[in-house]
């Protein structure tokens, strides 16, 4: 499959060539975090043809992940050519904290496969494992709340077999004030070139099974007929405009 094969081109009402690949417009607004070696985002990139609605980052900081991902720089090389805003050491519980990005909203915030790190002599389907997992999704969907346009979407990537259902991501979110929009299949061969890296650092530049039950859950701010007050850790409110979500 060619590297725009998943992408497809319209015309938007304004005359203005709009292209997709699956779930993601060349329109939207798109913040990535966790990336591993920014694969993911250079398809969306590279279908798009330019990634100036793009800003993609990770948790680690620079010359961490280029030891970590020996793929990273040349993904990395292709978004700074397409002109997509990357950020280095940020951490998805608090980026709303960020600096530059607690002026920004989007359309798309995408998460893909989510993982607290692998430790040594801690297997995934052990509870303290489990409870690290959940931690790191409460606090992601505490912060990325508060990034979102009024109709934006959280996107999460992740297997839903055993024992990875068993983090319940669905409830997390709600804990949050998100609602589960819609759950569809997610088939590594809609995005070309994207190479799904393990979390933390033990073997970090291998891949990891998918399994036929991985899905990407979509999440959007619950639906009242008020204006919502979002409150943002630590301490401070956003206010969003009344909104209706069906």
């Amino acid at each position: 499959m060619g590297e725009a094969a998943a992408a497809v081109s319209s015309e938007s009402g304004e005359g203005k060539r709009e292209i997709w690949i699956k779930h993601y417009s060349s329109s939207h607004r798109i913040l990535l975090v966790g990336e591993g070696d920014f694969s993911f985002s250079a398809c969306l990139a590279k279908a798009f043809g330019s990634a100036k609605n793009m800003i993609a980052t990770s948790y680690d900081n620079l010359d961490k992940l280029l030891e970590k991902h020996l793929t990273a720089r040349s993904h990395l090389d292709d978004l700074k050519g397409l002109g997509c805003t990357l950020l280095h050491g940020i951490n998805v519980k608090d980026m709303h904290e960020d600096s530059f990005l607690k002026a920004q909203r989007f359309d798309r915030i995408i998460f893909n496969f989510p993982h607290a790190g692998h430790y040594s002599g801690l297997r995934e389907i052990y509870d303290e494992v489990i409870l690290m997992h959940q931690k790191l999704l409460s606090d992601f969907f505490s912060s990325a709340r508060c990034l979102l346009n009024e109709n934006g979407e959280i996107h999460v990537s992740h297997r839903n077999d055993y024992p990875y259902y068993k983090w319940d991501i669905t409830s997390l979110a709600k804990e949050r004030g998100m609602f589960l929009k819609d759950m569809v299949k997610f088939q590594k061969e809609d995005y070309p070139g994207y190479e799904n890296k393990r979390g933390g650092d033990i073997m970090s530049n291998e891949t990891f099974t998918l399994g036929n039950m991985s899905f990407t859950f979509k999440f959007s701010l619950t639906s009242k007929l008020v204006s919502q007050a979002i409150i943002c850790p630590p301490n401070f409110i956003v206010f969003l405009a009344p909104i209706a979500v069906k």
